[in-house]
This record gives structure tokens, sequence and C-alpha cells, in this order.
């Protein structure tokens, strides 16, 4: 009786221990399959943080680069019309290979100016030319030489102010010859006051000695002044576009071209204003 009794006390321990530890064991985790799994972290992430990213590599983009269109015409005596049909009156007509400022399409004309005034130029008489553009004030005063294609040569036109910035009575946008092109578009976008003749324009601003940049103003002799000297030398100037295009007027209207091999053997300097 007293080993039974024994034996019967050592199973109670037993089976109250059991109890016990079953219960210790969260009742939400008792089904879990990973309870009793170890927790491994990736070889490169901690365990208390989330894993380290590399550095973002720095790409450098390439420098976006704006162009200015402009229409070349193809034909001699292309119409020049004052709407986006043929139907329009024509405003006068089109030299072969001269440019002028592209405004956009409309249906199948393009947009641009003549005379002052909005103009259009059928499409299959154009092919498009473009220029690396420059800084918005050289950009504002081209664009406004660009407005006045067409408009006629007279030499000796009064001009629009006295040098200093005194307007002129008797100015018109009808009549230009080429310092008063110059001056007039100078002084309306950039408030740059140029001299009132070639001879006095030429020794204004900075002498380009870096090669031509697009507004620069090239200087050049003639066949009348070509044995002077000096300053007196100087009898044409012209706004530089690139591409060897000048804008200017001489002896018909005003327009943009290509500066041809005679107009260079003329050239003496150029004179950077902007």
């Amino acid at each position: 009786m007293k080993h039974k009794y024994k034996w019967l006390c050592v199973l109670a321990l037993i089976s109250a221990a059991t109890f016990a530890g079953c219960a210790a064991i969260p009742e939400e985790d008792a089904d879990n399959p990973a309870w009793d799994e170890e927790i491994v972290a990736p070889d490169d992430s901690p365990v208390d943080g989330p894993a380290e990213t590399p550095e973002d590599e720095v790409v450098e983009e390439e420098p976006q680069i704006n162009l200015v269109m402009y229409i070349k015409v193809t034909g001699d005596g292309v119409n020049i019309r004052s709407g986006p049909g043929s139907n329009y009156k024509s405003l006068g007509t089109a030299e072969k290979n001269t440019l002028y400022a592209s405004e956009g399409r409309h249906g199948n004309w393009y947009k641009t100016y003549y005379k002052g005034m909005e103009a259009y130029i059928y499409k299959d008489y154009c092919i498009l030319v473009d220029f690396e553009s420059a800084s918005e004030e050289v950009e504002e005063v081209i664009a406004e030489g660009t407005k006045h294609m067409g408009v006629k040569y007279v030499y000796g036109a009064t001009r629009y102010h006295n040098g200093n910035g005194k307007l002129l009575s008797g100015f018109t946008t009808q009549a230009f010859d080429c310092s008063s092109l110059m001056q007039y578009i100078f002084k309306v976008t950039a408030d740059i006051n140029l001299q009132m003749t070639t001879r006095t324009q030429v020794v204004q601003g900075t002498t380009v000695k870096d090669g031509l940049k697009r507004g620069d103003l090239m200087f050049f002799t003639n066949a009348q002044r070509k044995n002077k000297t000096g300053v007196e030398r100087i009898g044409h100037v012209a706004l530089y576009l690139g591409g060897n295009y000048i804008l200017h007027t001489a002896s018909d209207y005003a327009k943009i071209e290509q500066i041809s091999s005679t107009r260079w053997s003329y050239f003496i300097q150029a004179q950077r204003m902007i």
C-alpha cells in the first residue's frame, strides 16, 4: 500500500506539470507552424531595420537646344497673301531663296510677317530652315526685324530717334535703309540707342573677336567706299542670324538672305550690342 500510494503521487505530479506547460503556450500561436521556426535575416539586411538601398546614380541630362524656325522660299514670284488661302489678297511676292520667320502652319499655309502685317505663304513653295536660338533679348530684336521683310529700301530714310533716344517726326516703318532698320529694332525691343549711320554705329558695342554669333551686327564697305580709310570705309550694316544668313536691307527691300561671296569680300568687322 505504501508503494502504491507513492506511485500515485508521482503520477499526479507529472500530470500537473504537463498541464501547466501546455497552458503556457498562447492560444493564438498554438497552431502557428512558424512558431518554432528560427527568424533569419538576409545577409545584407539587419533584423531591426530596413534593407539599405544603393545611392541613386546621377545621370547628366543633355542640354536642350532651342531652335527658331524659318521658311525658305523655293521659287521666284511666290505670292505672299493676307490669309491662309488663294482667295486672299496678295500682299506681294517672295524672292527665291529668301527666308521668312515661321509662325506655324494654318492648313497648307505657313504664317509669317510681311511689311509689318500678318501674311501667309503656300507650303509647297517652302522648306523649313532652323537656327539655334540665342538669348531672349537677342531673339526679341531678331523677331522684330523679321516682321518688316519686304519694306522698301529708301536711302537716308528718317531715323526712329536722334541717336540718344529722342523720337523724330516723319519716321515710318514703311521705309528703311540699312542703319535705320537696325536702329529701330534695337530700340523698340532692347532699348539700345544705336547712332544714326553705319559709320557711327560701328564704334558702338564690343568688337567681335571670338567668332560671329546670332544677333551680331556686321559692317561692310561697298564699291563706292572701299578705297576710303577708317570708319569712312563703312557703308552697310546687317544683322547676323547664323548659318551664313543676314537680315538687312540694301538697294531694294528688307530681306533675309545668305551672304554672297562679293559681300564677304566687303566685310570689315562685327560689333556685339547685346
